[in-house]
């Protein structure tokens, strides 16, 4: 009995394992879906007929995020001024890091990706170095 149940389940592992395998494959392009095998494995919409090419947004400069980084200060840390802005590549176009510093030495940092969305990054207290 004690042989039974770990052949049952060893198969059953096995079992469940190929199963979750196969679901993560995709049905390629052949299977009547859009499986992985419809859009080439990455290439996008540019070699899909009849998907429009769409123009990205204009991505901010370095002087719009240091200006949208002292607008989120003024209304929500009162006293903090922008010491540093560092741009940054993302995978969409180039960010930026701003470090601003409060009235008592205090240091917050945002990111601010390539549209000007404001992120608060990390905690209140001081870097190292």
């Amino acid at each position: 009995m004690k042989r039974f149940l770990s052949v049952a389940l060893t198969v059953t592992v096995v079992t469940l394992l190929a199963g979750v395998a196969f679901a993560q494959m995709g049905r390629g392009p052949m299977a009547g879906g859009m499986g992985r095998g419809m859009m080439g494995g990455g290439m996008g919409p540019a070699n899909c007929p009849g998907m429009a090419a769409t123009t990205a947004p204009e991505q901010i400069t370095e002087e719009k995020a240091k200006e949208l980084a002292q607008q989120y200060a003024d209304q929500y840390l009162k006293g903090f001024t922008v010491e540093k802005v560092l741009p940054f590549t993302m995978p969409h176009g180039t960010g930026y890091s701003v470090e601003l510093k409060g009235p008592k030495d205090e240091v917050r940092t945002f990111h601010i990706n390539p549209w000007g969305n404001v992120m608060p990054f990390g905690g209140p207290w001081r870097r190292a170095g």
